[in-house]
């Protein structure tokens, strides 16, 4: 008998995996605004502020991704890439089809570019929160710089051994750090509760309306409260919709609480230069130190999530074919979801130091942050959308185009953050879409420079030959990416080389529309000594091919499998050429036993 899940316990795991981001934004985003406003900062300033925030979190977060998004999946699991899975079965042309591509792979990027700031404005942050320690207030920047990186490097270096154990604590951490962030606005809001008026919106049109222009431009500092919101969605496939919902309810309650505390506290102290910091040191001193080391805590966790995000976007990248195949290594026995790819590890890292020393103080760094997160919002709404009229869902499309538009805003109002630091995260984004582009476009190119042959002109000559050979003993495996397509190191290796097997299959993985599922069969003979045998998988599965070819009872002797040597003139094709030296191929990827592999080398002209 199966044992039912129990609700809390899926909350509590939401919370530590999915929340660490957006429930680590109080930490900078008031402090951030409240530098950038003129001053003085007046309660009606605060006020309007905080409305801005409220709403943010409602319509973007709640409507947008708990809602909208979160209704849009396939089989539970969720993100840019299973949208456009969705979408493009609706598409009614091939321009259609690659718009939607193109900008599925520009989203993709994007969270890769807003990723790597997360943990450097998180733990950086946090870190800073040392200068309001007595006897520490002198501490120079470089040095609080130096302990974050520190961090930074113990985070990523730990990644390889799992985190599987030290999982398990993340979400009891988070109960305590959101419990503490509802107290101490509560203990604000007591003195302010004038702020509870923010929950209107009248408040944050007023403001737009009365600050014009300096208005608008807060925005791109107020979308900081809701990053992060992304993950809801994107983390769906780990944890399921309703644990991630139900936990949304009470980190939502605690942001509120705190943002309005915050709020109450800059009315109180408008000189206020790290609120929420100050705020805890006013209340508590006694306790401000523990909650120190919990805020530093949160933010370790909140880049954890982060960097187990980054590991399951570029997985999705990989098994759709829009990704080199980078080694994947899996850091538990029991959950397939916990892997390790070392090349984003340490890009991650190498990119998080950069922009710790590039940027200084977390202050500057919420100059670069945001463009990239609403580049996504945008783009999620804008696919959700177009999914919600394909299916006839009026409703939903009219929200969805609403939230669209309320993203349109906060993306352009963020472009004036591309000249102050912001272009960092566009050249970052640009890192991994160059690479997609790069490669999809190498692969379609490889594919057709190899000229495979049609299987009834193959099987003119492979009948003629396997009769008049002398046959090996036992079987060999071809792997080839369509069986009704023969590439050419199979023709090489029967009719040039004269190596023919007794039983010769031809191995075909084959991607489906739905994210998860493998199986694989054999096919129809194609010819005597030659079969087909098929293996499907859904479209985020990365299968166990060795254990499906056992149970399928082939005991293979040999597997052979093409090796191409890309000579090109084209910097762009050098380029695709060293992503295929530098990566895995098919049988190292999917670590077939090397005592039993021969690469068969196809000389290619691009």
């Amino acid at each position: 008998m199966t044992q039912k899940k129990s609700p809390f316990r899926g909350i509590v795991q939401s919370l530590g995996l999915v929340f660490g981001d957006i429930g680590t934004s109080p930490i900078y985003t008031l402090t951030v605004i409240i530098l950038l406003m003129p001053k003085p900062v007046t309660d009606e300033h605060v006020i309007g502020i905080l409305s801005l925030i409220v709403w943010t979190l409602i319509l973007l977060v709640t409507v947008q991704y708990a809602w909208l998004a979160m209704s849009l999946g396939r089989r539970g699991e969720g993100g840019t890439i299973v949208l456009r899975e969705i979408l493009i079965p609706l598409l009614r042309s091939g321009r259609q089809v690659t718009l939607i591509t193109l900008l599925s792979f520009i989203g993709i990027s994007l969270i890769i570019g807003d990723g790597v700031i997360t943990p450097a404005i998180s733990i950086l942050s946090a870190v800073e929160g040392l200068l309001l320690i007595p006897g520490f207030e002198e501490t120079k920047q470089a040095f609080l710089i130096a302990i974050a990186g520190l961090i930074a490097i113990a985070l990523f270096s730990v990644q390889k051994k799992g985190t599987e154990k030290v999982a398990a604590a993340f979400g009891p951490i988070m109960i305590i750090w959101f419990a503490a962030l509802t107290l101490s606005g509560i203990g604000s809001i007591i003195h302010a509760p004038s702020v509870v008026k923010a929950v209107n919106p009248y408040y944050a049109v007023n403001f737009l309306v009365q600050h014009g222009v300096t208005g608008f431009f807060v925005l791109s500092e107020v979308i900081l409260c809701a990053t992060g919101g992304e993950a809801l969605y994107a983390d769906m496939g780990h944890l399921g919709r309703e644990p991630i919902v139900r936990a949304w309810y009470f980190v939502f309650f605690a942001l509120i609480i705190n943002y309005l505390g915050q709020g109450a506290f800059v009315i109180a102290h408008p000189d206020a230069k790290n609120v929420l910091f100050e705020m805890v040191f006013n209340q508590a001193r006694p306790l401000y130190i523990p909650f120190l080391v919990l805020s530093i805590m949160a933010t370790v966790i909140a880049s954890q999530a982060m960097i187990s995000g980054m590991f399951s976007i570029v997985y999705q990248g990989i098994a759709t074919r829009v990704m080199p195949m980078f080694r994947i290594d899996y850091t538990s026995r029991e959950r397939q979801s916990q892997i390790y790819i070392g090349f984003v590890n340490w890009f991650l890292l190498i990119a998080v130091l950069f922009i710790m020393f590039e940027f200084q103080r977390s202050s500057n760094l919420a100059a670069a942050y945001g463009l990239a997160v609403t580049g996504t919002m945008t783009l999620t709404g804008f696919m959700m959308t177009w999914i919600f009229l394909r299916r006839g869902k009026y409703w939903h499309a009219a929200v969805s185009v609403f939230v669209t538009v309320v993203n349109i805003a906060f993306l352009v109002s963020n472009t004036y953050k591309i000249p102050h630091g912001g272009f960092w995260s566009l050249i970052i984004a640009a890192i991994p879409l160059s690479m997609i582009m790069l490669y999809t476009r190498g692969q379609k190119k490889l594919y057709n420079a190899l000229q495979p042959l049609p299987m009834d002109v193959f099987l003119l000559s492979y009948n003629q030959i396997y009769r008049a050979v002398n046959k090996i003993s036992g079987t060999a495996l071809f792997f080839a990416k369509d069986a009704k397509e023969v590439p050419p190191y199979i023709v090489h290796t029967m009719f040039k080389n004269n190596i023919l097997y007794e039983d010769n299959i031809i191995v075909s993985i084959i991607r489906r529309d739905d994210p998860f599922g493998v199986t694989g069969f054999f096919k129809e003979d194609i010819a005597p000594g030659l079969r087909s045998f098929e293996i499907q998988m859904g479209y985020i599965e990365i299968p166990d091919v060795e254990e499906i070819l056992r149970e399928a009872d082939i005991r293979e002797k040999t597997i052979f499998y093409g090796v191409e040597d890309i000579t090109a003139t084209n910097i762009c094709w050098q380029a695709f050429s060293v992503i295929k030296k530098l990566t895995p191929n098919i049988v190292q990827f999917f670590k077939l036993p090397a005592n039993k592999l021969h690469g068969v080398v196809t000389r290619v002209e691009m």
